[in-house]
């Protein structure tokens, strides 16, 4: 819940939708009325956003959901509040499909939101994730210093993998832009929808909005490998046609960063081949094997120093791990990753641990989260658990 400071601030500023606190930027009285919301997240630095038809407007704040002290919205305040600013066309897939995404910008890009408008027993809620309208660097957000090595590779994947609000898309953002500031390359994105607008450095973007730039997927990345990138970002790997297009685009010389809903780097080999049938499987292990580079594993946790932070599982595709994937040695990849510390390697256990050495986090933070405590609990202590023999 809301600390008493948050709740007399929301209760002070905005008693109603129609009254919102905003921030202060010129000629705000004119933007839609969504925006008073919005812009209250933004002053709040919630995450996200929370729209439900006879709930008050709800925020996530600091990893928790915090309901605003403002009236109930109804469904007419819903379709005034949010039909109005659809276009055309995603009007239609809304009707259509009875779910849209998109991207939303406050302002003159103060900040962006990603937004997914659906409907639910037959009444419109609405979710917006905020993005920053800056990239933060690897330090800022607290990665691993390895991962500036992940950034390197000339050619091959590079997974995100993470559930739904584990910073997926930040930390990426942040590779890209490392990326951009190091050599004179050509970045091509492919999101649905863009988040992050990036600005040309060394290297220089372009970006392609599925349903706004191209009509779907299939047709962005087929133009893909015609562009002449060094770089392409799939901004998901959601099913067998982005899988298969980016690790064509890996064979034929491209570096090639995308996410995936997965928790770990054991299970974001299995999320990939449960996109295809059985018989397949063998051919997508020596695919991986052979293209992918890294799976950078990550979940978002309560800080002390700031609302949350990053853990990590780092997995650098060397022989043993190759091995593994090949022969479908799948549960054996966490005992490799600990194995491969001296080359960069890093497993969760190993992450919670040196974020509670720097102070980020506390103990009793790092053993809810931790996939064994008792291993964590061993690792406060200097003991390290040996990895029984793989090979």
């Amino acid at each position: 819940m809301a600390s008493s400071e948050t709740s007399s601030q929301t209760k002070e500023s905005i008693p109603t939708p129609a009254v919102a606190a905003t921030h202060s930027t010129p000629d705000v009285s004119k933007e839609p009325e969504i925006n008073k919301i919005f812009r209250l997240a933004m002053k709040l630095e919630a995450s996200d956003v929370h729209l439900k038809v006879n709930c008050p407007p709800m925020m996530r704040i600091r990893g928790d959901i915090t309901r605003m002290e403002m009236r109930p919205l109804s469904q007419t305040d819903m379709e005034k509040l949010l039909i109005p600013l659809l276009e055309p066309k995603k009007r239609k897939i809304l009707e259509d499909e009875g779910g849209v995404d998109y991207s939303y910008v406050i302002g003159q890009d103060e900040c962006r939101f990603r937004v997914s408008l659906f409907r639910q027993r037959g009444r419109l809620s609405l979710v917006a994730r905020r993005v920053n309208n800056f990239i933060p660097s690897f330090k800022s957000l607290g990665l691993p210093e390895v991962i500036e090595k992940l950034c390197k590779f000339s050619e091959g994947l590079v997974v995100v993998a993470g559930v739904t609000g584990s910073g997926k898309s930040t930390s990426i953002a942040a590779m890209l832009d490392y990326v951009a500031e190091a050599e004179p390359l050509h970045i091509l994105t492919c999101e649905d929808p863009i988040e992050f607008t990036f600005n040309d450095k060394k290297a220089y973007f372009n970006q392609r909005e599925i349903g706004l730039d191209c009509i779907d997927w299939h047709k962005a990345l087929k133009d893909a490998v015609r562009q002449d990138p060094d770089v392409i970002l799939v901004g998901e790997l959601r099913d067998v046609e982005t899988f298969e297009a980016a690790v064509h685009a890996a064979e034929t010389g491209h570096l090639v960063f995308g996410t995936i809903h997965a928790a770990s780097s054991g299970t974001t080999i299995n999320r990939i081949l449960d996109l295809f049938p059985p018989e397949k499987h063998n051919a997508i292990r020596q695919a991986l094997a052979n293209n992918l580079k890294a799976v950078i594993a990550q979940k978002l946790v309560k800080g002390l120093k700031k609302g949350r932070v990053p853990t990590n599982e780092i997995m650098i595709v060397n022989p043993t791990i190759r091995k593994l994937i090949i022969e479908g040695e799948d549960t054996k990849i966490p005992d490799a990753i600990r194995i491969g510390y001296q080359e960069g390697m890093m497993d969760f256990t190993e992450s919670l641990r040196l974020l509670v050495e720097r102070g980020d986090i506390d103990k009793v933070t790092a053993l809810e989260y931790a996939p064994n405590p008792e291993q964590l609990k061993m690792a406060f202590k200097g003991i390290k658990v040996a990895a029984p023999g793989i090979l």
